[in-house]
């Protein structure tokens, strides 16, 4: 091995694989998917090109897992995990809302991934079937936080109203969410989530307000 070359780092597996991912979508987010090649890949992550292949049998495998990766994690954030156990559904949503339209969600970088994996999603089955499931699960977690919220002001909603208005507010986080990211600065501080609370409250029957976080 050269001085030039990588020297092969002792982590744990899974620090690794995460490394590996890291990199990928940091490639992806700069330069698309073309640009992720693997020898760029081991580059940026400081690893040999055969420790990539001892993990991941192909560059698809690879991508397919950095999206998956990319997407669980994203969902992560928006849900958050700093809520008590008793907190209201109305407000778990409301923070949900929040979350989902503010940074660290609401990103450039975010944006940029999105659209360097679309094409990918398109044509790929694998890259779909992710898709698919995270979205449902994105899509799962709101109807169940509207259910939650409604059910506690005693407004009665059958099942596939519930559904359609997830569809429906998740399609307005979608839109904040991508102008947000593509155009950081053309929007005042807490602009996107108000908006995103107003529009919600609409389409759900009923009002939402910023918490005092989001409001300072």
């Amino acid at each position: 091995m050269s001085e030039n070359e990588p020297k092969f780092r002792r982590e744990p597996a899974q620090q690794r694989k995460e490394a590996l991912i890291e990199a990928t979508l940091t490639l992806i987010a700069e330069q698309g998917i073309r640009g992720a090649t693997v020898r760029e890949i081991a580059k940026r992550a400081e690893v040999t090109q055969g420790l990539i292949r001892h993990y991941f049998s192909s560059k698809e495998e690879l991508i397919s897992a950095a999206y998956e990766y990319h997407m669980k994690v994203m969902t992560q954030l928006t849900e958050g995990t700093d809520l008590q156990a008793n907190t209201s559904g109305k407000t778990r949503l409301v923070r949900f809302v929040e979350s989902g339209l503010t940074p660290p969600v609401v990103d450039p970088r975010a944006v940029s991934l999105w659209a360097g994996f679309l094409n990918k999603v398109r044509a790929d089955a694998q890259m779909f079937e992710i898709h698919e499931q995270t979205y449902h699960d994105f899509r799962g977690r709101l109807e169940a936080l509207i259910g939650e919220a409604l059910n506690e002001a005693n407004i009665l909603i059958t099942p596939p109203r519930l559904r359609s208005l997830a569809i429906a507010c998740n399609a307005v986080m979608d839109g904040l969410w991508m102008e947000g990211g593509a155009l950081p600065d053309a929007f005042e501080p807490e602009e996107l989530p108000r908006i995103g609370l107003e529009s919600i409250s609409a389409i759900i029957g009923l009002e939402l307000t910023q918490t005092t976080e989001g409001q300072s």
